[in-house]
């Protein structure tokens, strides 16, 4: 065990001032948790973590996960002080436009944030995606004598976290997995927004964790850094079970008014109140931002013990190319976040089908064409794969003694599922989830992390709307495909027939710097005839022209579609074209791959000359203006559905060809 000594007690108090002084100086932020967690900060980053400050990137470096993202200067101060590349300035910056030192964490923006957080219980879930992920990494490419992978999974979290139902799901799944490599470090201060945690979480939350087969111990007071270190290193040995270590510590530790106080979380503690905190320190009052000459020593050998890791890595990896060059070229390709060659080469073609399947049976399909070439794709459903077609098939489940499994069964947890997914792509895998469309509900927070950290998760939701049928209402999407449109970064995709659902797919896999929401029927849709079609490849445009029956390419008439009424607006085209009129189909799966097309591209599927436009969705109606503009028509459903079967409510709710063939008529002027 490292000696506990006056630099260490240094580096603590630099971490408590900068908080204050950055925390102050944005006029904004929260001081009291990085007061309180200093020492507990500084334990993980110089004594437990394996990390590299100089290659933030590091492939088997430890993670650390700071899910309570409202004391991000407790990290950004951390990470100055072990000699990542986070400037004095960069922290004087705190909270300011363009300053990689956010409010929260923010993946991407700043060295050494590995995920962000910042709504609670996020971050913690996000860990055991990490934890996930290093065990499927560690069985595709670890061989005897050549040990790639050993990372582990450090998260921080706090009361407020551990309110969150994610965080309970999250660790649920960990347990139950037997997730070694996850430490959990929980600050129990007791203090939330509010006052004591008393007024709402009187749990006994080592019971809690005890029951999901987590070890659990505690460290009484957070100043002890012997004790914190001597804890984190029996978590880290740990090889049976995720740990978690309960940290009683003091909000605003050393403040003469506000200690313990909850007006200490989320606001500055005012200039006079920070001089008399330095005193208690024993730091000069007048001094801001303040980092002692005598911390060069912590960050040179927080450095040189992040260039022996990565000389070390290089040296496996060196030994590791020269005893499996096959597996070394998959590797790089992994560590790339690249696609083996002919990857997409067993993608099957479904022939013309008036019947047809449905959208999740073609998924299916598709994902188990390529599931043997990308072995580090791996994701599974919140207990509805055989109802979403996530099983990769002949593959074993993912499960505590099976870590060569690729199916993750999540349970009944679409939250979590969401976050945990998060944390499987933030650490290279290329992961999928699965549930019905109305549960994306459930999971929507996580959604909107990947957005925000542009990560390739496939989201993919299927009983998409009212085709549901009996089921009834409560599980028929209405209003959550304009739901998921509205949310910038995430790309809605929703096939017509099978062949663009196998193109959808494709899609998915090789997108690299967003989300897919991928929706699926559960009813059969016609396989359309891409002899006399368009083919399915144009979905690869977000919109494309299916067919048209003008020579000269100017319709009177425009009708758009996605889904499962494709097969309707093609239906309506045909009766339309056959009565003599000029019209154009256009399959549109996703608005977001359309709007960045070129204005050209644009033009030519969608003509601004052509105002008589018909769309049909079996969802809300909202937003289709954007398409449709000023006198058009978007024929959808506004309401909740209804129990009875798919055919029966399509007709009810007048989503039909023939509805669509009216509105057309009644556009170019004739009943």
């Amino acid at each position: 065990m490292k000696v506990v000594n006056d630099l260490d007690q240094l580096a603590v108090n630099t971490i408590r001032t900068l908080a204050m002084d950055a925390v102050q100086r944005a006029n904004s932020g929260h001081p009291g948790t990085p007061m309180a967690l200093a020492p507990v900060a500084h334990v993980i980053f110089d004594r437990i973590l394996r990390h590299a400050p100089t290659n933030p990137d590091l492939p088997d470096r430890d993670r650390f996960v700071l899910s309570v993202g409202h004391a991000s200067m407790l990290l950004y101060g951390t990470l100055h002080l072990q000699g990542y590349d986070v400037s004095l300035e960069d922290i004087r910056n705190f909270r300011q436009l363009h300053s990689s030192c956010a409010g929260h964490p923010e993946f991407g923006e700043c060295p050494g944030v590995e995920t962000t957080t910042g709504p609670l219980g996020q971050g913690v879930a996000n860990s055991v995606g990490m934890a996930i992920a290093k065990r499927r990494a560690a069985h595709l490419f670890n061989r005897p004598g050549h040990e790639l992978f050993d990372w582990q999974v450090v998260a921080l979290c706090g009361d407020g976290d551990l309110m969150e139902g994610v965080a309970a799901e999250a660790a649920s799944l960990a347990g139950h997995l037997r997730l070694s490599e996850l430490t959990w470090v929980y600050d129990a201060n007791r203090i939330t927004i509010e006052g004591d945690t008393d007024l709402a979480f009187t749990e006994d939350v080592g019971a809690r964790f005890v029951a999901c087969g987590w070890a659990v111990e505690t460290v009484e007071d957070a100043n002890d850094l012997g004790a914190l270190t001597a804890a984190l290193e029996r978590a880290r040995a740990r090889d049976d079970r995720p740990s978690l270590v309960i940290v009683r510590s003091h909000i605003a530790f050393g403040s003469p008014s506000m200690q313990d106080k909850c007006d200490a979380h989320g606001a500055p503690l005012g200039e006079e109140e920070i001089r008399r905190t330095k005193e208690v320190y024993g730091w000069d009052p007048d001094a801001h931002f303040l980092v002692p000459t005598e911390l060069e020593e912590t960050r040179r050998q927080a450095r040189e013990r992040g260039e022996k890791l990565e000389a070390a890595w290089n040296e496996k990896l060196a030994r590791y190319r020269e005893a499996f060059p096959e597996d070394a070229a998959n590797l790089d390709l992994f560590l790339a976040g690249e696609l083996p060659a002919g990857w997409d080469a067993d993608l099957p073609v479904f022939p013309a089908d008036p019947k047809g399947q449905a959208g999740r049976a073609a998924f299916g399909k598709a994902l188990n064409a390529v599931a043997p070439k990308v072995p580090w794709m791996m994701g599974g459903s919140a207990d509805l794969g055989s109802s979403n077609k996530t099983t990769i098939n002949g593959a074993p489940s993912f499960l505590a003694d099976r870590p060569d499994g690729r199916n993750l069964h999540f349970g009944v947890r679409e939250h979590a599922m969401g976050a945990i997914a998060n944390g499987m792509a933030l650490s290279g895998l290329r992961a999928f989830t699965g549930t019905f469309f109305v549960f994306s509900d459930y999971m929507r927070p996580a959604i909107r992390m990947a957005a925000l950290m542009k990560l390739p998760v496939t989201f993919v939701f299927t009983h998409d709307s009212i085709g549901v049928g009996e089921d009834g209402p409560t599980h028929q999407p209405i209003e959550h495909l304009p739901s998921l449109r509205a949310m910038p970064g995430l790309v809605v995709l929703r096939p017509g027939d099978a062949n663009e659902a196998v193109e959808a797919w494709r899609y998915c896999l090789e997108e690299t710097e967003r989300p897919v929401a991928l929706l699926l029927s559960r009813q059969n849709h016609p396989t359309l005839d891409r002899t006399r079609y368009a083919a399915a490849e144009g979905l690869q445009r977000g919109a494309y022209v299916l067919a048209d029956s003008t020579e000269d390419g100017v319709p009177d008439l425009i009708l758009i579609g996605s889904g499962s009424e494709l097969g309707l607006v093609v239906e309506a085209y045909e009766t339309l074209v056959a009565e003599g009129r000029r019209v154009r189909a256009v399959s549109m799966p996703s608005w977001e791959i359309f709007d960045r097309q070129d204005s050209a591209y644009r033009e030519a599927v969608l003509p601004a000359a052509v105002e008589a436009r018909v769309a049909i969705e079996a969802a809300s109606t909202f937003g289709w203006e954007r398409h449709v503009g000023r006198f058009g028509v978007a024929i959808g459903h506004d309401d909740f559905g209804a129990s009875a079967p798919g055919s029966v409510l399509f007709r009810e709710f007048g989503l039909t060809a023939e509805a669509v063939a009216a509105a057309g008529r009644a556009l170019l002027g004739e009943d």
